[in-house]
């Protein structure tokens, strides 16, 4: 069974390019029927926050990635990964070593001062020493030949056993480090597929000589290429790139982001926009490209107008309620959402766009926009308005089609063109010279307000005289 997991750190919120390497574990585990586990590394004391944890989670739930085993906490594991170390230790293929930290920083700088790469000199390699203050555990990488593996997406790799370290671990403080509890955690927990950031596969030699030396198989590798912003730097919030559940707030659907993340790197011919379940139907490592992946904000945005437009009604109305709430309007129910979600998933790119636009709706009275007013609102649309206040009072189906007719005559009555008389109505009716469209307005305010309206705007311009 393909077993893959997402083990982020929670050092941070939660931004696009971990969700995306959760995505795609997420991803390959659904199309092969396996397990996706969530894991959280959190062994960095001094960085990991509880309300980072909080994040990672909430943000992967509002994504829908839900997780088949977990989260397990790489802090509740510390006597396995200590169990770990000492069968290493007693089958000699790990030793303790006594070196001052400091003196190893002063050697490090002065390989580096000479062009060479830093490495750990071995010193306590074969000396046989016991555990000490201050003593740390080091893994005994062989010398000679080299360490290979295929990676998915970057193919083969090599590299010489002699550019390798011997590398920590177990911290003095008796804390695994990154490599040891990654490795004991994937052999335990049947990790056979590691996909992960391209940022770690220079890792993957060294983590290869730990499973070598617990005499564990190897698991799948698969480094996927980095994100990168429009100006091919590393992508960072001049960009747009935000937390997760940042893309939530400003009124983004998760199946908009899961989308674009899919397209960050993976691609499937020319095909831009996907449903959840045609990605997880053709996704694959095979179709990830080697080079990083440009992250398009516009193009996010353009992503989520489409989702809008083909996602239901009532899913709509449902996520649309807190962001209408968000404005002060408290006592917005499912029913007013769903009249009005027809009219505005049209023209809309977020939910908060939705919301704004739907301020017209609500209460029976609207706030004219000052300039609209002075524009629209004048002495020579009066006696217009009461006409058509009067002919809408006599009508007894507010229907789409009934309006239409009626517009038809009143138009053909006063000799003019709906142009002319299109943007006072509006105005008396949302108070804006932007609104969807006039008809469906009507329709969603229904008989009662639409008259009430008029009668108000009617008032407003006799005021003026």
């Amino acid at each position: 069974m393909v077993v893959t997991r997402f083990a982020p750190s929670p050092t941070g919120h939660l931004h696009i390019g971990g969700a995306r390497t959760a995505l795609f574990n997420w991803l390959f585990a659904r199309k092969h029927n396996g397990k996706f586990i969530l894991r959280i590394e959190d062994t960095d004391r001094q960085r990991s926050k509880e309300e980072y944890v909080k994040d990672i989670i909430e943000a992967l739930k509002w994504l829908g990635l839900l997780w088949d085993e977990g989260p397990i906490f790489q802090s509740q594991r510390l006597d396995y990964y200590n169990s770990i170390v000492e069968r290493l230790l007693k089958e000699g293929k790990a030793y303790y070593c006594h070196c001052d930290p400091e003196e190893l920083e002063k050697k490090r700088k002065e390989a580096i001062a000479r062009g060479e790469k830093p490495r750990y000199d071995r010193r306590c390699r074969d000396l046989g020493l016991g555990p000490a203050p201050g003593a740390v555990v080091r893994i005994k990488a062989p010398l000679t030949g080299t360490t290979q593996f295929k990676d998915i997406i970057k193919g083969v790799i090599t590299v010489n056993n002699e550019d390798l370290d011997d590398i920590i671990i177990m911290r003095s403080d008796g804390t695994p480090t990154f490599h040891l509890a990654v490795v004991a955690d994937d052999i335990d927990m049947g990790v056979n597929y590691v996909i992960r950031g391209d940022d770690h596969l220079m890792n993957t030699p060294k983590q290869i000589i730990i499973y070598q030396a617990l005499g564990e198989p190897i698991p799948n590798y698969a480094h996927i290429p980095l994100i990168l912003g429009p100006d091919r730097t590393r992508l960072s919030k001049r960009h747009g790139a935000m937390p997760v559940l940042a893309y939530r707030d400003m009124g983004y659907l998760p199946q908009a982001i899961i989308n674009a993340l899919a397209r960050l790197g993976w691609s499937y011919g020319n095909q831009e926009r996907f449903t959840v379940q045609e990605l997880i139907e053709k996704f694959s490592l095979e179709r990830v490209g080697k080079s990083a992946s440009i992250f398009d904000a516009e193009k996010l945005l353009d992503l989520n107008g489409w989702h809008i437009r083909n996602s239901s009604d009532d899913y709509l109305a449902k996520e649309l309620i807190p962001f209408i709430k968000k404005l002060g309007i408290e006592d917005v129910t499912e029913e007013d959402t769903r009249k009005l979600v027809p009219i505005l998933k049209k023209r809309s790119k977020t939910l908060v766009e939705m919301a704004e636009k739907s301020l017209f709706y609500f209460g029976m009275d609207v706030e004219y926009e000052k300039e609209a007013d002075e524009k629209f609102l004048t002495p020579d649309v009066l006696d217009l308005l009461i006409d058509l206040r009067n002919r809408l009072n006599e009508l007894s189906e507010f229907s789409e089609k009934a309006l239409e007719e009626l517009f038809i005559k009143f138009l053909d009555d006063h000799k003019i063109k709906l142009k002319e008389i299109a943007q006072p109505i509006r105005v008396a009716l949302t108070g804006k010279t932007v609104s969807p469209g006039l008809f469906e307005v009507m329709q969603a305010l229904g008989k009662e307000k639409v008259i009430y309206r008029l009668n108000r705007a009617i008032e407003h311009i006799r005021s003026k005289k």
